[in-house]
């Protein structure tokens, strides 16, 4: 009964999010608050709901100071010179700027923080996908598969962990992973390219010439149209807006912290008054500092990031009100991100609490007909693509994994094999409504959760099968 409940409740969950007919956060409370009391355990909510609140208390903290963390260090330009340099790359086509998107949330992977990928890729990006009309959904799906088969890194969590449960060394878990992922982040870069045509094809094709002036070309197979229109700041409110042209007129944001709709799209706004470029080599040894640290796990990760969020407000804006300003102007990012960390709480305590989770891992596992056993590493594969999507990390790879290599082992399938496994299904759990990270992403693009949902689930989970052939293919599997 656990087990069907189990599956109903996360069935429930996803299609009224994905209807629209409940917020994510809403969801998250309400619905397992009603199937905790559906399998008679309501009297145990309350101990469920704080457990689980305890369990992800360092994570909202995290993400918290994170967020002012690298606020800050967006609105005094250290990530300028990259952005400038993806934006030139980007220029004004569709397809470079989906490219350009995979390439930036990548490279920002490689510090192991999701929601730091995220809050950069979006700054970033968000201004260019306006201003060209593009969908926002094809920039929050592309971010969050890039970051999701990044996510494999060894300090980015699910490596870690598989190493912990299975108590094996990080290392060789992932260095033989290495060149499934590597072909798990070329299907990414080749999904942006193929998303990148597409929107080509919706919204026409704009290069910029000469400053100021933009040719507009739309790729349609009946109708191939150019025109020239103006661009940029002081270009004016000439001509209107046609199929596959940008808007005319426009402008700087102003002197805040908000991105620019300028003529050379540049996605900050280089005049703002938070820049601090006589500070830009000591905040960027700050931010290596503190992600060295990060690695070298010297302190507890929520620990780093409010010291270092203390030290670069104080540094870079020693004037109490700039602090304040500082803080209110990522303020609605904290609580949103904070609020659905403690939302998601529920929902996990309850799926575990209620042992709705260790039915639902036993019965897949004593699904599994024995003509599967010897490729236990090909069914853990496959089954870590929903669970993960389905689980937090700690859940899968404690509560789960385990169970699987103890399967694999009367098999004679080694505990590394079902570890590399257990790692395939990461592109799409970075898109699943229990990471934290996902919320900073749909929150700053301005997407609904739920058509970030649908749009993104299929691309994931075709990537992580692009991982798990790669496994198959190159033998570490």
């Amino acid at each position: 009964m656990l087990t069907i409940l189990g599956f109903v409740m996360i069935a429930t969950f996803l299609v009224l999010i994905m209807m629209k007919k409940m917020s994510p956060m809403a969801a998250l409370v309400l619905i397992p608050a009603l199937f905790c009391v559906l399998v008679g355990q309501g009297a145990n909510l309350g101990d469920y709901v704080i457990k689980g609140i305890g369990d992800l208390a360092p994570t909202a903290a995290m993400l918290m100071f994170a967020i002012i963390y690298f606020g800050v260090m967006i609105d005094v330009g250290l990530f300028d010179p990259i952005v400038r340099g993806i934006l030139k790359f980007c220029k004004a086509d569709p397809v470079r700027v989906v490219v350009g998107t995979a390439l930036l949330a990548a490279i920002v992977s490689l510090d192991g923080d999701g929601s730091t990928t995220f809050m950069i890729t979006v700054s970033a990006m968000y201004p260019l996908y306006k201003r060209l009309k593009m969908s926002l959904v094809v920039m929050t799906g592309v971010a969050a598969t890039a970051n999701g088969v990044m996510n494999t890194l060894p300090w980015g969590g699910p490596t870690a962990r598989a190493a912990t449960a299975l108590k094996l060394d990080a290392g060789d878990i992932f260095v033989p992973m290495i060149p499934a992922l590597a072909t798990g982040l070329v299907a990414v870069f080749a999904l942006a390219y193929v998303l990148g045509r597409r929107e080509r094809k919706r919204l026409g094709l704009l290069t910029l010439d000469e400053p100021g002036h933009a040719e507009v070309v739309t790729e349609d197979a009946e109708v191939t149209e150019k025109e020239t229109v103006l661009v940029g700041a002081g270009a004016g409110a000439k001509g209107g807006t046609t199929a596959g042209t940008l808007p005319t007129g426009g402008g700087s944001a102003g002197t805040g912290g908000g991105p620019a709709f300028d003529g050379d799209f540049q996605g900050l706004d280089p005049q703002r008054a938070t820049l601090r470029p006589k500070l830009y080599w000591f905040n960027a040894a700050l931010t290596v500092a503190l992600l060295t640290l990060l690695i070298m796990q010297v302190m507890d990760i929520p620990v780093l990031f409010l010291i270092g969020a203390a030290i670069a407000l104080t540094v870079n804006f020693p004037h109490m009100k700039d602090q304040k300003a500082r803080i209110a102007a990522h303020a609605e990012n904290v609580l949103n991100v904070s609020g659905m960390v403690f939302a998601a709480a529920v929902f996990t305590g309850v799926l575990t609490g209620t042992g709705m989770v260790e039915h639902m891992a036993r019965w897949l596992v004593s699904n599994i007909p024995d003509a599967l056993g010897p490729h236990m590493g090909l069914v853990t594969g496959l089954l870590s693509i929903p669970l993960t999507y389905f689980m937090s990390n700690d859940g899968f790879y404690f509560g789960i994994v385990p169970i699987l290599a103890e399967a694999g082992a009367s098999h004679g399938v080694g505990a590394l094999e079902i570890a590399r496994a257990s790692l395939i299904g990461q592109a799409l759990h970075m898109s699943s409504p229990l990471v934290p990270a996902v919320y900073v992403l749909v929150g700053m693009a301005k997407v609904e959760f739920g058509d970030h949902t649908r749009f993104t689930v299929k691309w994931a989970a075709l990537t992580s099968l692009v991982v798990l052939g790669a496994g198959l293919l190159y033998g570490i599997i």
